[in-house]
């Protein structure tokens, strides 16, 4: 793509948790002010950049300190001061995309993406809600939850049943994603440790679904210790009572969220959305919300993370990695700043860091996740006594469980292929820095003085001489002359030691030939058979080969 060219307008359906670089690459002063250039990138890949002007950013409600370079009126023309602003502006850009709350915020898509984010995803969602309640007028929309939820295509509405006036609803609706699947199992009201869905309806663009509304909030908003209808941004980006739960807690809700996966699993409904904020609690019990998220092909918030390991490659261990996610912030109060994890703060407890080591270690990322059945048989849960002894299930219609089947083998299929590609990207990289290292310039740069060295020891001595030392041109004689009594024959032309080629080819670290034709010795020069040819240095009219 060239300078400051611009992707082709256009809706794409993109997968919103693909993180976007910065980099300022450029600026060009245009009258009394100075302008920078910013190359974006989508991915590991450098087909998916473009080139966009920076601005300011309304980042102010997220509570976090971003300060901007400072300004000048005079003398903001002056190189020094370009440059100075330039890298305070970098830092802002790295500071933003790297932090996993703002960099998915709609404000920072648009200002780095605003081709694929200009559309305004509440005024789509409320005219398909309005359409959808013409044909239901039982319901009735209260009042939209701007900024909810931090999914940019996701919108919340406060409903309400005209048959049941007291009663409060969420209605979700949810655009259309590159990988939705459109099949949703029926009504959940009866499954213990899931979020009751009460209503499901999907289209070509988007999907509706409605739930009862949870006032007490999700269990991110319990550690926050926030109320759940403000923006997530001011909720989550900087809390100021964030806590973490006692051990108590730690183990009765882990239980409990681990009791709803092996439904799902056991179903062969795949989930891959499990986080503090898909987990709602109420009267003491958590119940798993956004079941449908996996099977309306909605990209995982923690998928950025779990490619990285190869070894994350099925829905379960998907859903185990999460599971480690949300524990770990049920200890401490706050997500895991990255993936491994090698040291803990202290914990209530030596059996929470020892299921945290088999989810979040290096060698647990590199060899594998536990099941979670085996998470269930730990010390930390398997003394947890739960209100229900029966065995629960779901029951799945055979119709439905084909087309599961068939969703989680493409979903599988596709992150396998994301993870080869990242392998890859992450392989060249490797190899590109370490050419590029100073440690590597010096190791090529005497390896090239040993090669010259080499070379000049093997012509210095290589070339005849006279008697009287001085030099003279070479001649050639005027018939081979083989070795007496060995049979073998020896090329005329190379009158030379194999020193010469030993020396240069341990220099060089690989084997090479040399054979040095002066003048009319080229000509000359014939190739006896293969087979009759000592070790050394040999002229071949063809070319110049080694006989070892």
């Amino acid at each position: 793509m060239s300078f400051l060219e611009k992707p082709v307008p256009g809706r794409l359906l993109l997968d919103d948790t693909v993180p976007l670089t910065a980099v300022i690459e450029a600026s060009q002063n245009l009258q009394s002010h100075t302008e920078y250039i910013i190359r974006v990138q989508r991915g590991v890949s450098s087909d998916n950049s473009w080139y966009e002007h920076f601005s300011c950013l309304p980042l102010q409600v997220c509570g976090i300190s971003l300060p901007l370079p400072p300004k000048k009126l005079i003398g903001n023309m002056d190189r020094e001061f370009i440059a100075e602003r330039q890298r305070g502006l970098q830092t802002y850009l790295d500071t933003v995309t790297q932090h996993p709350l703002l960099s998915s915020s709609l404000a920072v898509k648009k200002f780095l993406d605003p081709n694929n984010y200009s559309a305004n995803y509440t005024e789509i969602a409320l005219q398909q809600v309005s359409m959808f309640f013409r044909s239901d007028p039982k319901w009735e929309v209260l009042e939209p939850l701007r900024d909810m939820g931090w999914r940019i295509r996701k919108k919340y509405f406060l409903v309400k049943n005209k048959e049941q006036p007291k009663e409060r609803y969420l209605l979700s609706w949810v655009s259309k994603t590159k990988d939705s699947y459109h099949c949703i199992p029926g009504k959940q009201s009866l499954i213990p440790y899931l979020c009751p869905l009460l209503f499901s309806s999907t289209s070509e663009s988007s999907a509706l679904l409605i739930r009862p509304f949870s006032e007490k909030g999700s269990l991110r908003d319990h550690i926050c210790k926030v109320k759940p209808r403000e923006s997530y941004l001011k909720k989550y980006c900087n809390p100021k009572k964030s806590q973490g739960l006692e051990l108590s807690h730690i183990k009765l809700y882990g239980r409990q969220i681990l009791e709803g996966l092996r439904l799902l699993h056991d179903a062969g409904v795949f989930f891959g959305h499990l986080h503090t904020c898909n987990v709602l609690v109420d009267d003491g019990v958590c119940r798993l919300m956004d079941v449908e998220n996996g099977m309306l092909g909605i990209p995982s918030a923690l998928r950025p993370a779990f490619t990285q390991f190869r070894k994350i490659n099925t829905t379960e261990s998907i859903d185990v990695f999460c599971f480690g996610h949300l524990l770990y912030e049920m200890t401490y109060g706050q997500p895991p700043d990255s993936v491994p994890i090698e040291q803990y703060p202290p914990a209530p407890s030596t059996a929470v860091v020892s299921v945290l080591q088999s989810i979040l270690s290096t060698e647990a990322c590199k060899s594998g996740m536990p099941t979670v059945s085996a998470l269930m048989q730990t010390p930390l849960f398997s003394d947890v006594q739960l209100q229900r002894s029966e065995k629960l299930q779901i029951k799945v219609p055979s119709r439905l469980k084909e087309a599961l089947k068939a969703a989680k083998e493409s979903l599988e299929k596709r992150l396998r292929e994301e993870q080869r590609l990242l392998h890859q990207h992450r392989r060249l990289t490797r190899a590109q820095s370490h050419h590029c290292s100073e440690e590597e310039k010096k190791r090529r740069k005497i390896l090239a003085r040993k090669s010259h060295s080499c070379l000049f020891f093997f012509f210095f001595f290589s070339c005849p001489s006279s008697g009287s030392g001085a030099s003279s041109p070479p001649t050639c004689p005027s018939s081979p002359t083989p070795p007496p009594t060995t049979g073998m024959l020896v090329c005329p032309h190379t009158c030379h030691i194999n020193c010469g080629s030993f020396l240069l080819s341990a220099c060089l670290l690989s084997p090479i030939c040399l054979s040095l034709c002066f003048g009319t010795y080229q000509t000359a020069c014939v190739a006896p058979p293969r087979d009759k040819i000592l070790p050394g240095l040999c002229c071949d009219s063809a070319r110049c080969c080694s006989h070892q």
